[in-house]
């Protein structure tokens, strides 16, 4: 299973529930936080993909996040 993957995945079993890039590199053990930033911005606007500044549903912080509608 690709890192691409890993996310998508994560971001579909919270859906509709916004997450951020901090705590997706956290739940899935990404070793650089850039690696989940590369692949949300890669997914953003396909597929019902949104990214925008909102509260993340795990740590709570308003920053940029990605959710599945």
């Amino acid at each position: 299973m690709t890192v691409l993957d890993q996310v998508r995945g994560l971001i579909e079993r919270l859906s509709p529930d916004p997450i951020c890039d901090d705590c997706i590199s956290e739940r899935l053990g990404l070793s650089v936080r850039q690696h989940a930033n590369h692949k949300t911005r890669e997914l953003a606007g396909t597929g019902g993909f949104e990214r925008q500044k909102d509260a993340c549903s795990l740590c709570g912080g308003i920053k940029i996040v990605i959710r599945k509608r």
